[in-house]
């Protein structure tokens, strides 16, 4: 046994499940590569944004206060809207996380009689109080905004008859969720997003297409800005804070959209005008410098948990072999005790709080008990090795992040020791 295998096994992995995924690991060396060389492209698009945009050392200085003339939140937010190559981004600390996120893009693009249309069906369980789908203090439909969705069809393609059908002369605003949230459908890709998003311009084209970009950024080579949506929305603790920023999100789109998103994240009258940076844009600009090898990082780990999961006999979504949109990997083990010995298993990897063990509850935002596996250096940062999922059928498991390959790949290796040494999993 080399010095590698004793340190699987100091850290708990034993022979065999080590054994199953080194073969697993060597079948996909040709995937790693294609992830990587997406890497190398993105890596490059935020040198040059960054370069365009004269990103100087003193754009790392701190402001305080009302945030008047600060340098480096408005450089970055530049250098944001050069990435995803929109007309202008809101990039605040001051957003606390992706649902503020995307509550701020409706709310400020939302007027009383407009109507929201969702064409990728139900959105992610914490928007369902924000439009008021599950009511709530301060949603749409409180303010006389109205809500409908399309669901996507069987195939998970967008339905595009029932999207003509569903367009009304109050349709504001359509937006798409890329990701799967708590889910078992496909992620969508950058593709089928711009097809959608053109179909919908083909009808009205005054109708806004915003695409709710969670946990896609890097992934592929464009992002949906580049195929015509309106507005891209994120959080910097997921994938393009790079494990680096501490809080905030994003908002890149046209200047309108994003000015009126600014005057309801701070007021009517001051808009990107204020708003103190207090001395995290350091993180910020190195996290996104940084982003696009750790997304490859995940996605390599997101590959390798599907491929190790399928070989077991369970459903996964994406599968072994299919081509990637997010970081995302749904695992469906049909029973209670496989998600959260699974979550057991990624919490035990983690370089924080290994020691404690996860367990479901009743978490703000869900209609069910959640159970969520996140040692993490920031606080929910999803970015980095976490795995959550609701109690509730079909029992699937969502596992994302890791900042490295290496940490994701011992991650995946812990989960699979721990439902083997549980039970859950009978034989390798």
């Amino acid at each position: 046994m080399d010095i590698l295998e004793n340190s699987y096994r100091r850290l708990g992995i034993s022979e065999a499940v080590l054994d199953f995924g080194q073969k697993i690991e060597e079948e996909l060396k040709t995937r790693f590569w294609e992830i990587d060389a997406v890497a190398e492209y993105n890596q490059l698009k935020v040198i040059g944004a960054m370069q365009e945009c004269r990103v100087g050392a003193e754009c790392f200085n701190s402001s305080s206060g009302y945030g008047y003339n600060d340098l480096g939140r408005d450089k970055l937010e530049e250098v944001y809207a050069a990435v995803f190559h929109t007309e202008a981004a809101l990039v605040r600390p001051q957003i606390t996380c992706g649902t503020h996120a995307l509550a701020l893009a409706l709310m400020s693009n939302l007027r009383p009689g407009d109507e929201l249309l969702s064409i990728s069906g139900k959105p992610y369980d914490t928007l369902e109080e924000v439009i008021g789908i599950r009511p709530s203090k301060g949603s749409l439909a409180e303010y006389g905004i109205t809500y409908r969705q399309v669901d996507l069809r069987g195939d998970g393609n967008f339905d595009f008859e029932e999207i003509r059908r569903a367009v009304t002369p109050k349709t504001k605003l359509v937006a798409i969720q890329r990701s799967k949230g708590y889910q078992t459908r496909p992620t969508l890709s950058v593709e089928r997003i711009g097809k959608a998003v053109a179909f919908v311009k083909s009808i009205r084209k005054d109708i806004l297409c915003m695409v709710d970009n969670c946990y896609g950024e890097f992934v592929e080579i464009k992002e949906p800005s580049d195929m015509g949506a309106d507005m891209v929305v994120g959080s910097l603790i997921k994938n393009p804070g790079g494990g680096l920023a501490p809080i905030g999100g994003y908002i890149a789109g046209t200047e309108e959209c994003i000015e009126n998103a600014a005057y309801r994240l701070t007021s009517p009258g001051l808009g990107r005008e204020v708003g103190a940076s207090l001395g995290v844009m350091q993180s910020f600009y190195q996290g996104l410098f940084l982003a696009p090898t750790v997304v490859a990082g995940a996605l390599k780990g997101a590959v390798f948990a599907a491929n190790i999961y399928e070989r077991l006999g369970f459903e996964v979504v994406p599968n072994g072999s299919e081509s990637r949109h997010d970081i995302i990997q749904a695992v469906t083990f049909g029973s209670p005790e496989g998600v959260v010995e699974f979550c057991k298993g990624i919490q035990a990897a983690a370089p924080v709080d290994s020691y404690v063990t996860p367990e479901p509850w009743a978490m703000p935002g869900y209609d069910s008990d959640v159970i969520m596996a996140a040692g993490a250096f920031v606080q929910g940062s999803s970015i980095e090795l976490s795995a959550d999922g609701p109690i509730k059928p079909p029992y699937a498991v969502y596992f994302q992040g890791g900042l490295t390959w290496y940490h994701a790949k011992l991650g995946i290796l812990k989960s699979l020791q721990n439902l083997l040494d549980a039970g859950v999993v009978k034989e390798l």
